[in-house]
């Protein structure tokens, strides 16, 4: 209830009562006020908890580190996770000579990871990293389990944990082909991080995104996965940012004939109020290379240190390249793209920005970090 609405109460009041001293009305007044007060505190600390942005204090970024897999390599030390910096976002210097930082064979069900995720945690003490646990090297492509998941105090040592689908939730994920290319974003009306990832069916030819809650420990979900968005022709590859009261979902998209012979993909985007949907469809292509039928995928989307432009990168797997458009708004793109100049040839990954403090460990670790960093 509204002050103004305590007040009318009260006039109602009093002229129903007329032996109602002045006194009297004045005490009831001061409690309207205190009432309605609390009532704006309350309601104002429901709305910043729905805004990721008023929840974290903003931190101070001098670099950015690049987590990725290769796709140059020898083949059984392609699916492993490695990291490059950058102090400008554009040219890359590989940690640990693009060797692995992080051994697959330790840390997955199938030997290899891939499409890894990188993000630091809310209050800013943590690092949680997501990846495909899929070895093509060894298994092919025809079926892989589920993710991994790891967090970290300082980026250089990593606890894991392993989330199968088709052993730990059979009800529904018994005869789950795919499960790819998974991310995470801290749900501040909750206080939790979501998990969402692309899920195929053996007997069902579309690609759906499905999320569920990471624990405490974030070593595992605390809850069966649910459908999160179903777009129209199916797509992989998804990464959500909040912006301006808008979740914006960007993915790996497609359009199909009436016979449901795909034509065209590329980059899309759908978008939402609410981080669980209803997600509205964008059927247009955000990249430079739809029309030109030159495939990309891998979108990831990250905001440029100091600066209130955002960049989204994809991968041309293709023919090992990486490159980039930028934006303002999130709708409007630039429409030439741009490379990233680097010294190796990085797969689906995802960029987060970093303190200089932070690519300087980085680099007693594993050395790579470029000098204006040190």
């Amino acid at each position: 209830m509204t002050f103004i609405s305590y007040v009318y109460l009260i006039k109602y009041k009093a002229m129903k009562l007329p032996f109602l001293c002045l006194s009297c009305f004045a005490l009831l007044l001061s409690i309207a006020q205190q009432t309605a007060a609390q009532t704006t505190v309350k309601a104002k600390a429901r709305s910043a908890a729905a805004v990721p942005n008023k929840i974290q204090k903003q931190q101070e970024f001098d670099a950015y580190l690049f987590t990725y897999f290769e796709g140059s390599g020898p083949r059984q030390l392609d699916e492993q996770v490695r990291f490059a910096v950058s102090a400008d976002a554009k040219n890359w210097f590989a940690l640990n000579k693009n060797l692995p930082v992080i051994d697959s064979e330790k840390t997955s069900g199938t030997g290899g990871v891939r499409d890894p995720y990188l993000m630091r945690s809310q209050d800013g003490k943590q690092f949680f990293m997501v990846a495909t646990d899929m070895s093509t090297a060894k298994n092919g492509w025809g079926h892989n389990p589920g993710i991994v998941m790891l967090r970290s105090d300082d980026l250089l040592s990593w606890k894991h944990g392993i989330v199968d689908l088709e052993k730990q939730y059979p009800h529904k994920f018994a005869h789950v082909q795919w499960v790819w290319a998974p991310q995470t974003i801290y749900d501040a009306a909750v206080g939790k991080y979501m998990v969402y990832f692309t899920v195929k069916y053996k007997n069902d030819a579309k690609l759906d995104f499905y999320a569920a809650y990471a624990n405490a420990d974030f070593s595992g979900f605390e809850n069966e996965p649910a459908l999160l968005f179903s777009p129209k022709y199916g797509g992989i590859d998804g990464d959500i940012i909040y912006k301006d009261g808008l979740y914006h979902f960007f993915y790996k998209g497609n359009t199909k004939d009436e016979n449901g012979k795909e034509f065209e993909n590329g980059i899309q985007q759908a978008t939402s109020k609410s981080l669980h949907g209803p997600w509205a469809e964008d059927f247009k292509y955000l990249d430079a290379y739809s029309a030109k039928k030159i495939v990309v995928e891998g979108s990831s989307i990250f905001k440029l240190n100091h600066s209130d432009t955002y960049v989204l990168m994809y991968d041309l797997y293709t023919n090992q390249r990486y490159e980039f458009q930028r934006s303002k708004d999130l709708f409007r793109f630039t429409p030439a793209p741009e490379s990233f100049r680097k010294d190796f040839f990085p797969r689906h990954g995802s960029v987060m920005g970093i303190t200089r403090a932070e690519a300087q460990r980085l680099n007693e670790k594993w050395g790579g970090v470029p000098k204006e960093l040190l």
